[in-house]
């Protein structure tokens, strides 16, 4: 199927904060509305460097379940259901897609780029967490050792390339991805649905069907602290930039941020947000921060991409335009970027206001 980038029509859009500011004529030159000339009269300046505030990409055969922005900026990639991983440019006039990775067995459930940017890391249904080379598009090791679906992945901030993927088979396994084998295995009671490592990589902290929140001592081999708080599945976990605090997607249609300090005086949980769904589909709607640590966003069943300030607790953005489940989200590293991918096989990036 060709890849096919466009611009988001313009139409009229409740509550976003980003516009669309031009369309293609019948030439393919870029031609300004009506509505454009009127913004423009009114001095709405542009945040970013996108072709256009509002990009959508296409490509993808089914649903996404994952997107990342590459940690220069230049890139991003995608993957889900139909197997593959999508790399594409992120600025200049198309966004033009620049590899297709194939080898997964069965969907791509999360992916994660190196902080390099020189590999990106996979972990598939088809049981297998793997490493791709971003530049000659090849997947360089296939890791085997989950009996189950495996759910979501992480990879360490810094230092040894560590890996660490949650399954259906009740297991936490850890990786050292420059080998083929795995380094530990902790044994969960339930279905694992979302883990991340913390910013030592000495702890993993996982969520599953039983509605904790646990943190594992890779050292100690044993649980070091429980989070209660959510009522239904943990679906998604994302460590804060600082690393002290770690922010969880959940069924229960509520994003929680946990104090995971050593030494806490008060309640963990911090904050909780609500606006968001989760619905019948089940999907595992993930969650990300900014990269100043001032924002969140969660995925979403209702179609749109939400946007909280954590200092305030208020949604500051609903943005929509997807015509399926928004799984997946990643704020740009360096530009007020949003990301998201969706179950209508589409990617959306969205200009924000600057702070």
């Amino acid at each position: 199927m060709p890849v096919n980038p466009q611009k988001r029509p313009g139409d009229n859009l409740n509550q976003v904060a980003v516009i669309q500011t031009a369309k293609k004529s019948r030439n393919d030159e870029l031609v300004p509305t009506l509505k454009d000339k009127q913004l423009m009269e009114k001095g709405i300046a542009r945040t970013t460097n996108l072709s256009a505030p509002i990009m959508k990409l296409e490509g993808h055969e089914s649903d996404i379940f994952s997107c990342e922005f590459h940690p220069d900026g230049e890139y991003l990639a995608s993957a889900g259901f139909d197997r593959k991983i999508f790399v594409w440019s992120v600025f200049g006039e198309e966004c033009q897609n620049v590899a297709v990775m194939s080898g997964h067995k069965g969907a791509i459930m999360e992916m994660h780029f190196s902080p390099s940017g020189d590999s990106i890391y996979t972990c598939s249904t088809d049981k297998f967490v793997s490493v791709w080379n971003v530049e000659t598009a090849q997947r360089i090791r296939k890791m085997k050792g989950h009996q189950n679906f495996v759910n979501s992945l992480g990879n360490a901030r810094r230092g040894v390339e560590t890996l660490v993927s949650g399954s259906d088979d009740n297991t936490i396994k850890i990786w050292d991805a420059r080998k083929k084998y795995v380094c530990h295995t902790f044994d969960n009671e339930y279905q694992v649905t979302a883990v991340c490592l913390n910013d030592t990589a000495e702890q993993v902290i996982s969520g599953g069907i039983d509605n904790d929140i646990k943190i594992w001592d890779i050292r100690k081999n044993e649980i070091v602290m429980k989070l209660k708080g959510h009522s239904d599945s943990i679906t998604g976990l994302s460590l804060s930039p600082c690393g002290n605090y770690v922010l969880s997607n959940s069924m229960d249609n509520t994003c929680r941020i946990w104090d995971i300090r050593p030494y806490c005086s008060t309640d963990r949980c911090k904050t909780v947000f609500q606006g968001h769904t989760h619905n019948f589909e089940k999907n595992l709607l993930r969650c990300v921060w900014s990269k100043d640590g001032t924002m969140i966003s969660a995925g979403s069943a209702d179609r749109f991409v939400y946007i909280w300030d954590v200092n305030s607790k208020k949604i500051v953005y609903k943005l929509p335009g997807h015509n399926g489940s928004v799984n997946d989200i990643d704020f740009h590293p360096k530009e007020p970027i949003i990301l998201s991918a969706s179950s209508d096989k589409t990617l959306y990036m969205g200009e924000l206001l600057e702070n």
